[in-house]
């Protein structure tokens, strides 16, 4: 996995609470900033797909690993 960072582990966290932390850690860092989630709800991976597109943040990474979702985006 790429460099990142902060990191964001929303294991255990149903939607809409994954975007939601994300969206407010991604406010707290600068712009070209990489953030690393972490979460294990299945429905995480649509939801930053379009989280990715509605905020123009960037998805570098989508994977899921171990029953683990992760994640990298990259503030716009």
């Amino acid at each position: 996995m790429a460099d990142f960072d902060e990191e964001l582990d929303a294991s255990g966290l149903n939607c809409p609470l994954p975007i939601l932390r994300a969206k407010k850690a991604l406010a707290g860092m600068e712009s070209g900033k990489v953030l690393h989630i972490i979460a294990t709800d299945p429905g995480s991976v649509k939801d930053f797909e379009a989280f990715a597109r509605q905020t123009g943040n960037e998805l570098m990474e989508s994977k899921e690993e171990g029953g683990k979702f992760q994640f990298l985006i990259k503030k716009a």
